[in-house]
C-alpha cells in the first residue's frame, strides 16, 4: 500500500469504476473529481423531475471505493418494478440528501460515511450544467445522452451555464502527486470534467505527473477509427492543450477473437497503437496488457455495468500507476 502519494483520478462512469476497484488497495490517499453533466437514465429523471444534480456518476464513484460490501450492495440495488423501476437506492438517497439539505456536497460526504469509503469523491462542480455541442452551422445540441446518440467528429463542446471548479477539486489538484484520467466514455464523461473552467489552469501549475490510461474500445459515431495517440490528443485539446500528458498507458494485448467479433457488430473495436504516433511527443507511451484475459462477468443481473464485458485489468494498471509514482 502506498501511504504517501496522493492520488487524483479524473473521470466518471464504467470505466472510473473498474479502476478506482482496485487502486484503493494500492493507494491510501484517493480523491477522485467526477463529472456533473450525466443527463441518462435514473439520472436525467431525478435532474428533470427533482431539479436534483446528477448522483449517478458519483454513486458509482462511491460504491468503488466502498469498504462495506453489504451497504455497497444496497447503493447499487436497482428497482425494476413499480414507479422506482430503472432506479438504484443510491441514486434516491444521493438526491433525497440534496433536496433535505439544499447541499449535494453534504449528500456525498454524508454516503462517503455510510459507505465508509478509502479516499474521498468530489464533484467537479456543484453548478446544475448541460453539456452542448455546437455544430458546424452555429445550432446546438444539448445533453450528454443526446450526444451519445449523435455522430460527431471532433466536436466542439462546452457546459452551460459556465461553471464554476469546485474549490475541494481545485485544492486536490494543487496537492496531488499523480493524476490520473481514467478511461471513459470521451466525449459523454471526461470532456465534462475537462471542460470546467479553471480545470485547465489547475493541472497546468499542478506539481504533478499527469497520466491517461487510455480507453480498450472505440465508440460508434464518437470515436471510431481512433488510435490511441488520438484520443491523447483529444485529451488535451479539451485542456485547451495547455496541460501535457506525462504518461498514456495503453492496452497491446487483444481480448479474443470471440468477443472482439461481438463487439464489433455493434460498431465497436480494439482501438490500435502505432508507435511511430508517439515519436515526437511530450508523453511517453507506456504498452502492456492491460485488458482482462477473459470476459468480465456480472455478479447479479441488475448490475448496470452488464454492457461492458471487455474491460481494463484494473491490478496490473494500479501496479504501473504505482511504480510511476515512486
Amino acid at each position: 500500500m502506498n501511504t504517501s502519494t496522493k492520488l487524483v483520478v479524473i473521470g466518471g462512469g464504467t470505466g472510473s469504476f473498474t479502476l478506482l476497484s482496485k487502486l484503493k488497495n494500492h493507494f491510501a490517499h484517493i480523491s477522485v473529481l467526477v463529472n456533473m453533466a450525466d443527463d441518462g437514465g435514473s439520472t436525467g429523471i431525478l435532474r428533470d423531475e427533482l431539479g436534483a444534480l446528477p448522483p449517478g456518476d458519483v454513486r458509482q464513484c462511491l460504491v468503488a471505493l466502498a469498504r462495506e460490501p453489504r451497504v455497497r450492495d444496497l447503493f447499487n440495488y436497482r428497482f425494476d418494478e413499480g414507479s422506482l423501476a430503472g432506479h438504484s437506492f443510491g441514486n434516491l438517497f444521493l438526491s433525497a440528501v440534496e433536496k433535505m439539505t439544499h447541499d449535494f456536497g453534504e449528500a456525498v460526504e454524508l454516503a462517503s460515511e455510510i459507505l465508509d469509503i478509502s479516499g474521498r469523491v468530489i464533484p467537479i462542480t456543484l453548478d446544475n450544467v448541460t453539456l452542448v455541442r455546437d455544430d458546424a452551422k452555429g445550432r446546438e445540441s444539448r445533453g450528454q445522452h443526446r450526444l451519445d446518440n449523435e455522430v460527431v467528429n471532433l466536436p466542439d463542446l462546452r457546459l452551460d451555464p459556465m461553471p464554476t471548479l469546485n474549490a475541494a477539486a481545485d485544492q486536490a489538484i494543487a496537492e496531488a502527486d499523480l493524476i490520473v484520467i481514467a478511461p471513459g466514455n470521451l466525449y459523454g464523461s471526461l470532456a465534462p470534467v475537462l471542460l470546467v473552467p479553471g480545470i485547465a489552469k489547475a493541472l497546468a501549475v499542478a506539481k504533478a505527473k499527469k497520466a491517461y490510461v487510455c480507453n480498450l474500445v472505440t465508440k460508434p459515431g464518437h470515436t471510431q477509427g481512433f488510435s490511441v495517440a488520438d484520443f491523447a490528443a483529444e485529451i488535451e485539446r479539451f485542456l485547451d492543450n495547455k496541460v501535457k500528458l506525462d504518461y498514456v498507458l495503453y492496452n497491446n494485448a487483444k481480448p479474443n477473437d470471440e468477443l472482439l467479433q461481438k463487439y464489433s457488430r455493434k460498431g465497436e473495436f480494439w482501438v490500435a497503437y502505432d508507435k511511430k504516433d508517439f515519436v515526437g511527443k511530450q508523453y511517453k507511451a507506456i504498452g502492456g496488457h492491460f485488458v482482462l484475459d477473459t470476459p468480465w462477468q456480472p455478479t447479479a443481473k441488475k448490475d448496470l455495468l452488464v454492457r461492458t464485458l471487455i474491460r481494463h485489468n484494473a491490478e496490473r494498471i494500479a501496479r504501473k500507476l504505482g511504480d510511476l509514482s515512486k
